[in-house]
C-alpha cells in the first residue's frame, strides 16, 4: 500500500496533483463514478459502463490516474497508450467539484502523456445520450469519428489531432 503524506498532495504551482491510483484509491474512485453517472441512467436506461467498471483490475493495470485536490481524490482517469493515440476509456469528477475545470485538467495529462509517449492524438467515447459530454469534448476540439452500437451502448468515439496547429 502506497501511502503518501498530506503535504505531498498538492503540486508545487497550487495545481491539484495528479497521481497514479493505488488500491486504496478504488472505493473513492467507485464512489465518484456512481456519483458522478447516476443522471444518465435514466437517459441510458441502464447504469453506464464506469459505473460497474472493475476499478481494482485498472489499477492493479495501472490504468489510472486521480487527481488530488488538498488531500482528496475529486476525479479520475481511465487511459492508455494505443496504436497511434492515447486512448482514454473513463473520466470521472466528483459533482461537488464539476465545473471547476479538472476534467479538462484529466484530460490536460492525457495529451501529455500522449506527447511524452510519442502519440499524435486522444481517442475517447462518450455515450449518445451523454450530450453534455459530447458537447464538451467537441468544444474542446475531438472530432466525432464513428458511431457504433457495443455492449448494449450507443457511443461516439472521437479523435484530437495533437499535431495540429490551434489557434
Amino acid at each position: 500500500m502506497l501511502r503518501v503524506h498530506p503535504m505531498l498532495m498538492q503540486a508545487p504551482n497550487d495545481q491539484p496533483l495528479i497521481r497514479p491510483a493505488t488500491l486504496d484509491d478504488v472505493s473513492r474512485i467507485r464512489a465518484i463514478a456512481r456519483a458522478a453517472y447516476a443522471k444518465y441512467v435514466p437517459r441510458i436506461g441502464r447504469e453506464p459502463a464506469p459505473m460497474a467498471a472493475d476499478y481494482e483490475d485498472e489499477v492493479a493495470s495501472q490504468r489510472v490516474v486521480v487527481l488530488d485536490v488538498e488531500g482528496r481524490v475529486s476525479g479520475y482517469m481511465v487511459g492508455w497508450p494505443e496504436a497511434g493515440a492515447y486512448f482514454i476509456d473513463n473520466i470521472g469528477v466528483d459533482p461537488e467539484s464539476q465545473g471547476t475545470g479538472l476534467g479538462k485538467r484529466l484530460i490536460r495529462h492525457a495529451a501529455t502523456e500522449a506527447h511524452r509517449l510519442g502519440l499524435p492524438a486522444l481517442r475517447l467515447y462518450t455515450n449518445a445520450a451523454m450530450t453534455e459530454n459530447f458537447s464538451l469534448y467537441t468544444y474542446l476540439g475531438f472530432v466525432e469519428t464513428y458511431r457504433v452500437s457495443e455492449k448494449g451502448f450507443n457511443r461516439i468515439y472521437m479523435r484530437l489531432d495533437l499535431t495540429e496547429k490551434r489557434s
